[in-house]
């Protein structure tokens, strides 16, 4: 049987801090004194490796077994711990039901059995007679999704590449799941396919775009960021595309969009999802032609970008409700890297305190401003602004000598607003926005009794955008 070895290791130097390697045996024992050599593989070669690899973590699979409906005795063997199932091709199990959603669950390994996240379906998951949104089930459960039933047991052990490191290009991690998103991250430079880059605010999103720029073939050249979420929707059309002068009243010079000034380099989107319906048509276009038309333009300008995105919700919901068009999907999704929150690797915290104090300036030992006991809270501390929020206290540490109390638990859970003071204003205010949009809607149509178009008169706003809002709600 195989087993696995997890070493400790003291850098040189006496930083004191651990790098955990993986190694895995198989009936020899390993030999310590090679070095483990970076690889250079395709984009199309599979993350699994052979089982004698010398660097690598072991996982075990999922296999999903289709017990009832169209596709009923269909078995898929992942070939990691993930797979996502629905009915459109980008999943990892494609279904012929039509009551499946196109992007109905993703199944992961979790810490005690499998971890089951409903994507906004139309029929929903249910589990023991139970609609679940996020849940934990034991090996073995099975799963209705509209009229098919699968089983999700255990797969097969294998062995993941991982980086080899506790840094690449901006990013900090010795945890697995670090280590093996860098793996990913550098993987995915070397090609020049579109990447979509989800996780929650303060994650790290723009930095991961960014070493997928810096490591890759367009190192160099231009890397232009355009914040969807940030900008009016009148405003997004021009940034990306630009516009001549007189295309629009306050268009009183020439300006180039962001696709044109990303020429030859990398376009960062960030919150895609926050895109309007009626842009993504045109930013589909823009990517399928690879020509863009400034606005009040003729003439249509060749650029050549590769395409990052980034988003902090789940797009495959928007997919389902129509609020996000599946091609665009497609087209922007080739590759999907997901960052893991700081609180699923509270190892790194330790590693990400003296990257910070370094990186601010601090010469001196880490334990003059952290001490063992701050640290050991910071590492229990549940950060819901995540690198952000930890890179925000040791700044505010080192200006006043010594940290910030923690923010602890609003004692009033009533008061959603107390419950954000504490982070950073953007993630705070979507925060707040998702809440109330997700309780006047429902009260607004129920006073419309379901007629949207009086919803709208109601509410006194247009009702294009009340749609919307209702399909990214998934309230129609």
């Amino acid at each position: 049987m195989p087993c696995t070895r997890v070493l400790q290791h003291r850098r040189p130097g006496g930083s004191g801090l651990r790098v955990r390697r993986w190694l895995h045996r198989f009936g020899q024992r390993p030999q310590h004194r090679h070095r483990h050599r970076g690889y250079a593989r395709a984009m199309s070669e599979p993350l699994v490796t052979t089982p004698d690899a010398r660097r690598g973590l072991p996982i075990r699979t999922l296999c999903v077994q289709v017990l009832e409906g169209p596709d009923a005795g269909l078995v898929h063997r992942a070939r990691e711990d993930k797979l996502a199932v629905g009915t459109a091709t980008g999943n990892d199990v494609v279904l012929g039901d039509d009551s499946v959603s196109r992007y109905h669950v993703e199944l992961s390994r979790g810490r005690a059995g499998v971890r089951i996240v409903d994507c906004g379906s139309t029929n929903g998951t249910v589990v023991h007679g139970l609609h679940v949104e996020t849940a934990e089930a034991p090996a073995g459960t099975v799963l209705q999704l509209g009229r098919t039933r699968i089983k999700v047991s255990d797969g097969d052990e294998v062995t993941l590449e991982v980086h080899d490191r506790d840094a690449l290009a901006g990013l900090r991690g010795r945890t697995p799941a670090m280590r093996r998103l860098m793996a990913e991250v550098e993987r995915a430079a070397r090609s020049d396919v579109s990447v979509l880059v989800v996780g929650e605010s303060g994650t790290g999103k723009e930095l991961v775009s960014r070493a997928l720029h810096d490591l890759g073939p367009r190192a160099g050249r231009p890397f232009v960021a355009v914040d969807c979420g940030a900008l009016s929707p009148s405003l997004v059309a021009s940034e990306l595309f630009g516009h001549e002068r007189g295309a629009f009243t306050g268009a009183e010079q020439l300006h180039i969009g962001a696709f044109e000034r990303a020429h030859g380099g990398t376009l960062f989107l960030d919150e895609i999802g926050e895109l309007p319906l009626a842009l993504q048509a045109s930013l589909l276009g823009a990517l399928e032609r690879r020509r863009v038309r400034r606005l009040g333009g003729r003439a249509d300008i060749a650029v050549d970008v590769r395409v990052v995105s980034a988003t902090n919700r789940d797009v495959r919901g928007d997919v389902n409700s129509g609020a996000f068009r599946l091609d665009l999907y497609y087209r922007l999704a080739v590759v999907t890297l997901r960052l893991p929150p700081l609180r699923e690797r509270s190892d790194d915290i330790e590693l990400l305190v003296e990257y910070f104090l370094r990186d601010c300036g601090h010469e001196g030992p880490v334990d003059e401003l952290i001490s063992p006991a701050t640290m050991r809270s910071l590492a229990t501390h549940h950060w819901p602004g995540n690198v952000r929020e930890l890179r925000n206290l040791i700044e505010a540490t080192l200006a006043m000598g010594q940290p910030p109390a923690l923010e602890p638990p609003p004692a009033d859970a009533s008061d959603p607003i107390a419950a954000v003071l504490g982070l950073p204003y953007r993630t705070a205010r979507e925060r707040l926005l998702h809440e109330f949009e997700a309780r006047y809607l429902p009260a607004l149509l129920a006073r419309a009794e379901g007629n949207v178009s009086q919803a709208a008169r109601t509410a006194q706003m247009n009702r294009s955008h009340l749609l919307e809002l209702l399909q990214r709600h998934h309230l129609k």
